[in-house]
């Protein structure tokens, strides 16, 4: 076994990036705390072609030096807004024809396997804070809760890792791998 080099990987470039077609996911950052975890969200964002991320409230916002710590660039290529609050964001997705779910364990909630982006087209997936999760605020206004099954003791994960799992399961079936 042979690791690939950078030149072999087929990275696109910013400008073939911005021009590719989007998978039709904006996600929505509900006062995220953590720069690294922002951050990380951009990456996991450019990876999987995410049309956007929004920051809400008091998430912090690029450029800075802890995002880009753990963006490494992705904040050049991933489309970004800024709301004042997640239920602003989220009136607005609304408004514009998504569906929005929130991340988190509510009564009813769609348990993640059982959940696919064909079913509902333009999606937005809201991802609360490292603490107190999804404010209610914002809550209130989604189509519904997506939880990802766990069976230990915490039945918490980062907000970085919740992305990188969530995101992973709504676009695995939209690009053909090698």
């Amino acid at each position: 076994m042979r690791k690939l080099g950078m030149d072999e990987l087929n990275r696109k470039s910013v400008n073939e990036f911005r021009q590719s077609e989007k998978t039709p996911v904006i996600v929505v950052l509900d006062n995220i705390r953590s720069m690294h975890n922002v951050g990380s969200v951009f990456r996991t964002a450019d990876a999987f072609l995410l049309r956007g991320v929004y920051l809400c409230g008091y998430t912090p916002q690029p450029p800075h030096r802890d995002i880009h710590k753990t963006a490494l660039g992705a904040t050049e290529t991933v489309d970004w807004q800024y709301f004042a609050t997640t239920v602003d964001a989220v009136q607005s997705l609304k408004s514009g024809g998504y569906s929005v779910y929130a991340v988190e364990q509510t009564e009813g909630s769609i348990s993640l396997q059982a959940f696919a982006l064909p079913d509902v087209g333009q999606l937005a997936i809201v991802f609360g804070n490292e603490v107190s999760g999804v404010g209610e605020g914002a809550l209130e206004l989604c189509d519904g809760s997506v939880e990802i099954p766990q069976w230990g003791m915490k039945h918490s994960l980062n907000i970085s890792i919740a992305a990188g799992i969530v995101l992973w399961e709504l676009v695995r079936g939209r690009f053909s791998t090698k």
